[in-house]
This record gives C-alpha cells, sequence and structure tokens, in this order.
C-alpha cells in the first residue's frame, strides 16, 4: 500500500494493524530459514481479513536467536540471523509507537517464534507505562502470547488426540512444526530430507517430521486464526461489532 491508502483507511476506521514478527533460523536440512516469517506472513493476512479493517505491517524478520560470539542455540547452525535481546525490543517497541503516531489505536504483536514471547510482553508493558505524548495515551499495544499458545499447545493437543506420540510431534522442525510449514507454503520444506530428529542440538530437529503433511498443518492454521481472531474481538470490541461483509475485508497489499 502507498501511504496515503494507509492514511484513508485509518481516517475510515481501520485503526487496528497486526504487526507480525517471524524470524530467521536454521529447522534442520528439511525447512527453509525463514519459515517463521513466511507462516507469520500468510497467517496475519488471515487473521486480518477474518477481524475485518485491520492492515498488517510488514514482518519484522531479524530477532534473537541466541549469541553470535560464541554462537550459541540457533546460531549453532549456518544460516541464522540473530541480533540482541535489547536491539530487538527497542525495535518492536519504534515499530509500535510509529504505528501509533499514524493514528491506529491498536497495535497487535503477532510473535510466531517461542523465544521472544517475553520480550514481547516486556515491551507491550513498558509502552503501556510510557504512552506517547499528544493524546495518543489510547493506543494500545498488545502482545498476543495466545496466538503462539495456540501454535504450540494447543496444536499439540490437538495432534495427541489423533494419536501421535509427543515425541513425534515435537518441539521445533518435528511433525507439528512441518506440517504447519506444508499447510501455509508447501515451498518451505524438503520432502526428501524428511528424517527423524537427533535432537535440537545436533541436527536442529526435535521430533520426527516424517508423517507431517499439508492436511495436519490446516488443523493448526484453524487453531492460531480462530483463537487469534476470538481473543482479538474480545479485547477490541470495536471489532466485535463489525458486519460480516466484503466491504470489510482487507484487501490485498498493491
Amino acid at each position: 500500500m502507498t501511504s496515503t491508502e494507509v492514511r484513508e483507511r485509518i481516517e475510515h476506521g481501520w485503526t487496528t494493524v497486526l504487526l507480525p514478527i517471524g524470524g530467521t533460523e536454521q529447522s534442520g536440512p528439511h525447512l527453509a530459514l525463514g519459515k517463521h516469517n513466511q507462516r507469520v506472513a500468510a497467517l496475519s493476512q488471515q487473521i486480518a481479513q477474518r477481524l475485518g479493517r485491520t492492515l498488517v505491517a510488514p514482518v519484522m524478520a531479524y530477532v534473537p536467536e541466541g549469541s553470535i560470539d560464541p554462537p550459541a542455540a540457533h546460531m549453532r547452525f549456518a544460516g541464522t540471523i540473530s541480533v540482541p535481546e535489547a536491539a530487538f525490543e527497542s525495535v518492536v517497541a519504534s515499530a509500535a509507537q510509529s504505528l501509533c503516531r499514524h493514528g491506529f489505536r491498536d497495535v497487535v504483536l503477532l510473535g510466531d517464534h517461542g523465544g521472544y514471547q517475553r520480550n514481547l510482553q516486556q515491551v507491550a508493558a513498558r509502552l503501556e507505562r510510557q504512552p506517547l505524548r499528544k493524546g495518543l495515551a489510547s493506543c494500545r499495544v498488545h502482545a498476543l502470547v495466545e496466538y503462539y499458545r495456540a501454535a504450540q499447545a494447543d496444536f499439540g493437543d490437538a495432534l495427541r488426540a489423533r494419536g501421535f506420540a509427543a515425541g513425534e510431534i515435537g518441539n521445533h522442525a518435528g511433525l507439528a512444526d512441518t506440517a504447519l510449514s506444508m499447510a501455509l507454503n508447501p515451498g518451505l520444506v524438503r520432502a526428501d530430507k524428511l528424517v527423524r530428529g537427533a535432537g535440537a542440538s545436533v541436527d536442529g530437529v526435535d521430533g520426527d517430521p516424517r508423517r507431517a503433511s499439508a492436511d495436519l498443518g490446516q488443523i493448526g492454521v484453524k487453531l492460531i486464526v480462530d483463537t487469534t481472531v476470538s481473543v482479538l474481538q474480545q479485547r477490541i470490541p470495536s471489532l466485535s461489532r463489525l458486519p460480516a461483509d466484503p466491504s470489510h475485508v482487507q484487501p490485498p497489499p498493491r
């Protein structure tokens, strides 16, 4: 969108904006480094369309992934890009304040990665205590931990209810992670490299992605979108009052 298009949307009541936050990290031999960025972009669009009168900001792709020197956590694997937690929080806060300054009244932080959920909560709490000047205290920043909880705990529970074991579902690049990526962007997955992980510290894979499928991933997509929409409609009353007609669906970016 252009600047004037954004301004016109705000003037017509599009005052909620989603700020998608991904990450650039290894996910073993079968998942692309940008899985979090691609997934949160696609999910944010679906959430915005369901909510109505909601825009989506560009994805933040660089997040804390571990110490750079000496390398730790995901930084031990090629392609990962990490930033310090303080720098990350500063960028998130400034992005949210920028959106508030332009007239948005609700800025929603959607984090697709578990490592920085606490950072997002800290940013939201700090901005609540230190609102912008000149009447912009009414702009609220929401760290929506429910989004990530649906992607992890709720999706995991749904898979276990279908007979999959916790060790197969995994915590990183396993069945759940891979299925969700397949459902949202199949190009993220190297099907010929699906093998049981030897452990996150060994090959970057915790779990077994071999039985992952787009159909299973759609279970997670629905959980994430439904949960996020429900929570935001409760937190932002104006969204729950929008009529369900096509005129309130977000148009595609120009």
